[in-house]
Parts: structure tokens; C-alpha cells; sequence
């Protein structure tokens, strides 16, 4: 049964959600499920943006289909050539033969990789060309490395409305509500709004920054994106977001502290050191065991505070495995631009502070904070009156 929702005049939502989904391009935690987001518009020309993942294909032909109500595919938009959103290319080229796909040259070249799809069915535009449908003109925004090469946006300009591919999605799937203003989105989506964006898209700051400098020069009135709500107000504060995070900016002043424990001391010196933050007036702490925390969830909260903390044991020589794993994930995803501080522990030859330094120093803008506390084995008074110390340093860089 089709589930197809008008979202403006003649502009109609017929995606579907996965709650069923585990890891997320086999990668990241979706506890909430992700939305798959297809758009359908029915000026005289028909015009269907994207399609959708695999998993939500029945009931996205279902509503295509109720929306279309009889009429033809004229056009199809090719935003982005990932299979969540171009899955089922093929198998609407073969429903709907008339239509004509509007792809860039990059996104032409995936769907002959992908699916075989003969070049006559496609028709190639290029950065600012635009297709009239009737009463919308459409015009095309390219949008390189956010975060495929081939990605392209759609401007609606007599709408206002902007399909942004990508861009301004989140995780977690679409409770009955489509609009953004319609739930809470802070208090329900914006966690994982960031962590989708740090994992995802936060590697091409720079290529978001550029993407940011089009659309600032656009009367947006509502933002479509490929998954999660779709945004027609507060658009400037969601927006903001995307500023704050592709700048690699803190998105808010306090302490994150990541520590990595094998037999609970280095914990203990974490635990120790968030307790003296707090008597030192610091009213803003997350502390995370980067063991059992995802690492999705330990980039976003680390491109979301100004001041880190890694604590860590030190293994086979190194530092601590899942230690060592983050942090070459935050460095893979282009981090920069913090005050960290750093704690280790060790029985015999403690190294881990070094090889943790080592790992970050190899970011951009990435000052160290206080002095380097060792612990060796478990933590006695002279250790415990380090921390403390290293806490006051901290709250006062706060200040």
C-alpha cells in the first residue's frame, strides 16, 4: 500500500524507512533505523528526485506510482550515485521507458558501472543549467566530494525548495512526522544529525564550505534531503550546524574525555580527572570508554567539544588498540583545530602519551594542553594530585 505525503503544491515525499537495519553501510550503528528519501514533482513535466534504497523499493514504486495517478516519468534527477539512493535506477528505467535521466558526466559514467544503462537515456547537464517542467525551473548545483565526486544539488527557483542530495541528513527513521519543525528535533535528531554528518560528509569541510557559499546566495524556503526530515523552518539555525561542523569548529565549549582501560586504573585516573573538572567550575564533561562506545559516536562527540582528554594504557609497545583505532579515524576524517590534554599508564615502559602526541600532532591545529600525567600501574597520590592539577589547567583554558 503506497505511503506517498504532499510536502508543498504539486511536490509530493515517497520514500519509506528501514528500522530494521543494523550498521549502516556496514559500518555505523542505526539503533533508530534511517529514512530513504525519494521526491516526486507533478508540474507538466513529471519529475522524480532520486530513488531509494533495496530495502524500501516495493513501497517506493507504490507511491510513485499513486503520485503519478496515470501520467508518465518524464524526468529523473540523479543526485548521487550511492545505492541507498540509486538502487533501483535500473528497474525504473524499465517501468518507465520514456524517461529521461538528468545526471552530470561523473554520474553518467556510475550508472553505465553500475547498471548498463544506455547514454541515450541520459541527458548530461553541467554546473547552472537549468530544465523547465511548466511552472518550475530547476537549476543544477554541483556539489564534488560531499561526499562522492558526482554529487549535484537541485534548486527549485520558483519554489525556493533545494533537494540537497546528502547534505543535511541524519540518521533515524521518519516517525510519522516529515517535517522538521513538526518533532523536536534538537532533543530527538540532532545526535544523530552530527554524528551522521562527522562520519559521512566531515572529511570534505572544505568541499561543504563551498556547497554552503552557493546556497548563500538563495532564497531557500525548504531543504529536501535524502535522509530524515525535510526542513521549511528554522532553516538558517540547521544550516548554521552545517557551518559550525564543516569548519571543524567546537560546536560547544567543554571536555570530552576518551579513555581506554584494560583492568579499570586508567579509568579510575579518567574518573578522577572529570570529578576535579568539576569542582573546578567545569559544568560541561562527557566521558566515553572508546571499548564498548562506537567509534561513530566518539568522532561526533569529538568534533563537537573544544577540549579533549585521551587517556589510554599502554599495549604491546603502543597505545591501546581501540585507542589507536579512533584516533586514526578522527585523523581520516580531516580533524583539527582542538586543545587536547593527555593521560597514559604503564607497568614497565610506558608510552602510550608519546605514541597518542605522535597521532596528533600528525592533525592540523591541534594544540597541546597542561602536562602529560603518567600513572604506572594504578594511581597514587602523587598521580591523583597531577590530574587535579591538569584539571585546573584545563578549566581555566576553558575560562
Amino acid at each position: 500500500m503506497q505511503n506517498s505525503v504532499c510536502i508543498a503544491d504539486r511536490l509530493y515525499w515517497i520514500g519509506g524507512n528501514d528500522r530494521r537495519l543494523s550498521l549502516f553501510e556496514s559500518a555505523f550503528p542505526v539503533p533508530r533505523g534511517v529514512s530513504y528519501n525519494a521526491y516526486v514533482l507533478t508540474d507538466e513535466k513529471t519529475v522524480l528526485f532520486d530513488t531509494v534504497d533495496e530495502a524500501v523499493s516495493d513501497v517506493f514504486f507504490e507511491g510513485l506510482e499513486h503520485v503519478l495517478a496515470g501520467r508518465p516519468l518524464d524526468y529523473v534527477v540523479v543526485h548521487h550515485m550511492e545505492p541507498d539512493h540509486a538502487a533501483n535506477l535500473r528497474r525504473l528505467t524499465e517501468k518507465y521507458p520514456s524517461a529521461e535521466l538528468i545526471v552530470n558526466q561523473k554520474t553518467a559514467a556510475m550508472i553505465c558501472q553500475y547498471f548498463g544503462v544506455c547514454p541515450c537515456r541520459m541527458r548530461q547537464v553541467k554546473e547552472g543549467d537549468t530544465l523547465e517542467t511548466g511552472t518550475h525551473i530547476l537549476r543544477f548545483l554541483f556539489a564534488p566530494m560531499v561526499h562522492w565526486p558526482e554529487v549535484m544539488l537541485t534548486y527549485d527557483e520558483t519554489s525556493g525548495t533545494l533537494f540537497s542530495a546528502d547534505a543535511f541528513g541524519t540518521f533515524g527513521a521518519l516517525n510519522g512526522n516529515i517535517f522538521a519543525d513538526e518533532l523536536d528535533f534538537e532533543r530527538d535528531y540532532l545526535d544523530e544529525a552530527r554524528r551522521y554528518y562527522t562520519n559521512i560528509v566531515g572529511k570534505y569541510g572544505a568541499q561543504v564550505q563551498a556547497v554552503l557559499k552557493k546556497a548563500a546566495g538563495k532564497e531557500i524556503s525548504m531543504i529536501c534531503p535524502l535522509h530524515g526530515p525535510v526542513w521549511r523552518e528554522n532553516i538558517g539555525w540547521y544550516v548554521g550546524k552545517y557551518a559550525t561542523w564543516s569548519s571543524y569548529q567546537p560546536e560547544e565549549n567543554g571536555v570530552v574525555i576518551f579513555y581506554a582501560s584494560v583492568y579499570g586504573h586508567t579509568q579510575n585516573a579518567a574518573e578522577i580527572l572529570a570529578f576535579a573538572l568539576g569542582k573546578a567550575g567545569v559544568r560541561n564533561v562527557r566521558m566515553y570508554d572508546v571499548s564498548v562506545t562506537d567509534v561513530s559516536e566518539l568522532v561526533a562527540e569529538a568534533f563537537r567539544f573544544s577540549h579533549l582528554v585521551f587517556a589510554a594504557t599502554t599495549y604491546n609497545n603502543g597505545v591501546f588498540v581501540n585507542m589507536e583505532n579512533f584516533l586514526s579515524d578522527l585523523k581520516a576524517h580531516n580533524f583539527r583545530g582542538r586543545k587536547f590534554a593527555l593521560v597514559e599508564n604503564g607497568s614497565w615502559a610506558p608510552v602510550a602519551g608519546n605514541c597518542m602526541a605522535e597521532q596528533l600532532s600528525a592533525m592540523k591545529d591541534m594544540t597541546q594542553i597542561g602536562e602529560k600525567v603518567t600513572v604506572l600501574s594504578s594511581v597514587k597520590e602523587e598521580q591523583a594530585a597531577a590530574l587535579r592539577a591538569l584539571a585546573e589547567t584545563i578549566a581555566a583554558d576553558l575560562k
